[in-house]
């Protein structure tokens, strides 16, 4: 497909919208919409199994983890420099599981931090080693809020707060 170049305004009553086709299967996919109140983008409700994320999908989008019935992995895509997933725990109750978040390689490690908030009488911050640490476990969720937005083409900034019981940890593959 072409690229279009407009010298001057660009008008419409009802936004725009940004989609992909697969090559092999026709099948659109439609990412954020540009309209008057800014990028809206509708949430994803993720599943209870572990999940291949994708930008077309996931990125630029608040993605609820719900209460899971084993411990899930949610891989990212390769890094992009400003890809943005946000992660955010919706159970009705504190989850019996973790969820993973999972960058798929050593080399693809996690920088920032963690907010922990104790159910029992206590906060802490919890850091990836800032080397090597791909994987973040987010241990039993009462409450979490994750950020993971891709530094460039190889590490990914976190941060957020997790309410729970146990710290959540930072771990290589």
């Amino acid at each position: 497909m072409a690229n279009t170049t407009f010298n001057g305004p660009v008008r419409s009553e009802n936004g725009f919208e940004s989609i992909t086709i697969n090559s092999s299967t026709g099948t659109v996919t439609t990412g954020p919409a540009f309209g008057i109140s800014g990028v809206v983008a509708a949430p994803v409700a993720l599943t209870d199994a572990d999940t291949t994320l994708t930008a077309a999908a996931n990125a630029g989008r608040v993605n609820f983890t719900p209460d899971v019935t084993a411990d899930r992995t949610y891989t990212l895509p390769a890094p992009v420099a400003g890809l943005c997933f946000q992660f955010v725990y919706n159970g009705l109750a504190a989850d019996g599981h973790d969820f993973i978040i999972d960058t798929g390689s050593d080399t693809n490690y996690f920088i920032g931090n963690i907010v922990f908030n104790d159910t029992a009488p206590g906060c802490s911050v919890v850091y990836p080693n800032g080397s090597s640490n791909s994987k973040l476990q987010v241990n039993v969720p009462g409450a979490a809020s994750i950020t993971v937005i891709a530094k460039d083409d190889t590490n990914w900034y976190v941060y957020g707060s997790l309410t729970g019981a146990t710290a959540p940890a930072f771990a290589d593959q």
